[in-house]
């Protein structure tokens, strides 16, 4: 039977309490009594000396199998009271106190979270001082972050003058958030009231925000799945082409595509399907000498065009 990474979650912290009561048990014997093969217990065994109280090697779980029977050598050390490190402290303490900073944070929260500090501070003891002399100052992401999540947990529509590198400019709009998320850089999933359409802004484009007292009133929309990454293109986009000389390969190892054909001076053909071709004429201009755009022929023009431009206002 399937099973998912919940549900494999659970199990394993069933069989943590199961293999230290049961010293040297039989791999046959606790296959059956969790209702799974072997071979999947010999993979949750292989998951388990990789996880324990700390990052630390001495602190994770020391299990091993020979095949037949199934030994935890080092129960009593992972079952001690958890206590914090110097360095493990310090990091909480910083992060924490950062994050009471934030313009936007719920004053609620700010102080429950300035009372989580000061209890930590107390449990660290000595292992707090070091953080007193560290600071952590939010870039202006931070406000946005704020009150995007402000607004979400409100339910507020915000106002927002949004820098789109595509088309190189700042346009106005009022968005209806829907989520928060980081997929290497951190975005904001909601509907954007003037495409009147799902849209997805990166927070570190965001030029100004403001909450608005409009409630926010998103249309019913099924969130996607994220795990294979933020891009991910639909049979129905646009198809492009684009060749990259050597220097270019890591376009392939980047961008999600169809298609990637040897060349003989080493480079590659690439075929990649987005809904917004026009992203791509930043990417033609970093590739510079390195690659080039073959089609459709129009982005091919606009991408040259844009190469012209560039070297003219260098020129100048």
């Amino acid at each position: 039977m399937a099973t998912n990474a919940i549900d494999q979650t659970r199990r394993m912290l069933s069989l943590v309490t199961y293999l230290r009561e049961r010293p040297g048990a039989r791999v046959n014997d606790v296959a059956r009594a969790f209702g799974i093969t072997e071979d999947e217990l010999i993979a949750d065994l292989d998951v388990l000396p990789m996880c324990g109280t700390s990052f630390r090697g001495g602190d994770l779980m020391d299990i091993d199998t020979d095949g037949e029977r199934i030994w935890w050598h080092n129960p009593d050390d992972v079952a001690e009271p958890l206590r914090l490190a110097a360095d493990e402290a310090t990091a909480l303490l910083v992060a924490a106190r950062a994050v009471a900073t934030l313009p936007g944070l719920r004053e609620g929260d700010r102080q429950a979270l300035l009372r989580a500090t000061a209890k930590l501070e107390a449990a660290a003891g000595e292992a707090a001082g070091a953080s007193s002399r560290l600071s952590v100052t939010f870039e202006s992401e931070g406000g946005v972050f704020a009150d995007v999540d402000r607004a979400i947990a409100e339910r507020r529509r915000l106002w927002l003058r949004y820098y789109s590198p595509a088309r190189d400019e700042l346009t106005e709009r009022e968005v209806d958030p829907i989520r928060l998320f980081a997929v290497g850089h951190t975005y904001v999933e909601a509907w954007c009231r003037l495409s009147e359409a799902r849209r997805t802004f990166r927070l570190d484009r965001v030029a100004e925000i403001r909450l608005l007292d409009a409630p926010a009133d998103p249309p019913p929309v099924e969130l996607r799945d994220l795990s294979e990454g933020l891009v991910q293109p639909a049979a129905e986009d646009p198809e492009v082409a684009i060749e990259v000389g050597p220097g270019g390969r890591w376009v392939a190892e980047y961008y999600p595509h169809d298609s990637a054909e040897e060349l003989p001076d080493g480079g590659l053909r690439i075929t990649l399907r987005t809904p917004d071709p026009a992203s791509l004429r930043r990417l033609a201009l970093r590739l510079g000498g390195d690659g080039r755009i073959v089609s459709p022929p129009a982005l091919a023009a606009s991408a040259r065009q844009a190469a012209r431009q560039a070297l003219t206002a260098y020129g100048e």
